[in-house]
This record gives structure tokens, C-alpha cells and sequence, in this order.
């Protein structure tokens, strides 16, 4: 029988198939690791480090509560991420994390003539005679 189990003990191999499921759904890099052992690092449907932790990762497990920052040092240096926790009784027993996508666009400037946008397209349309 086949099955996946996320618990403070979980090695990268583990995690593997989940973070690779998430990458193929998000597009976008995923990191996971258990609060126990270094886990894995995914992008563009490969592991590229089965030994990975970063410092999100680890503040996250220590917190229990979901990050969202730009880390200092690591493989995203510079990169926003956002990091949540695998919370169970209580405890945070894994961490996984994406590159955060949302926090490299400039939401106002993007949006800023969204209001516009809406007024324009709600216009009745003229009928045709």
C-alpha cells in the first residue's frame, strides 16, 4: 500500500511526491521540510536539492505561524517567499514555502485603474437599430 505521511520525522523522500504535486499545479518553486530534517527543494518538476532547509523554513517551524518575507541569505536570497506551517496537535511538524509571485508585483500599479476598468466595461451596450 502506498501513502504519504507529513510528520516532524519526515525525511526529503517523503516529501518529495507533495512538493513535486504542488510545483506542477503552481508552476513555481516549492521548499518543504519537516521540523526534524532537512527536506526538499523543487522547481521546474525536479528535485533539485534533497538536503535543502532555508531560513523561512526554520523560522516558520519555530514560530508555527505562515511567513511572508524576502530572505537574506539562501537559495532565494532577495526572492520573496511565502512560508506556511503543517500544523498537527497543535505543533508545527513541517514547513513548506513557494516563491511568492503576489509580492514582486506592484499591486496599485497594476490595479490602480482597475475601478476604471469595471465603470468602462459596465456601460450599457448601444443596441443596434
Amino acid at each position: 500500500m502506498s501513502r504519504l505521511v507529513i510528520s516532524d520525522e519526515a525525511r526529503s523522500e517523503d516529501l518529495a511526491a507533495i512538493a513535486l504535486a504542488l510545483n506542477e499545479i503552481i508552476r513555481l518553486p516549492v521548499t518543504m521540510r519537516s521540523s526534524k530534517y532537512p527536506g526538499v527543494r523543487v522547481e521546474s518538476g525536479r528535485v533539485l536539492d534533497n538536503n535543502y532547509s532555508g531560513p523561512v523554513l526554520e523560522e516558520v517551524l519555530r514560530t508555527g505561524t505562515a511567513i511572508r518575507a524576502i530572505p537574506e541569505k539562501g537559495a532565494y536570497q532577495g526572492v520573496p517567499v511565502s512560508v506556511a506551517p503543517v500544523v498537527v496537535e497543535g505543533r508545527a511538524v513541517a514547513a513548506i514555502g513557494i516563491v511568492d509571485v503576489i509580492g514582486t508585483i506592484d499591486i496599485p500599479e497594476v490595479f490602480g485603474n482597475y475601478v476604471d476598468v469595471v465603470r468602462q466595461v459596465a456601460r450599457p451596450v448601444p443596441e443596434n437599430k
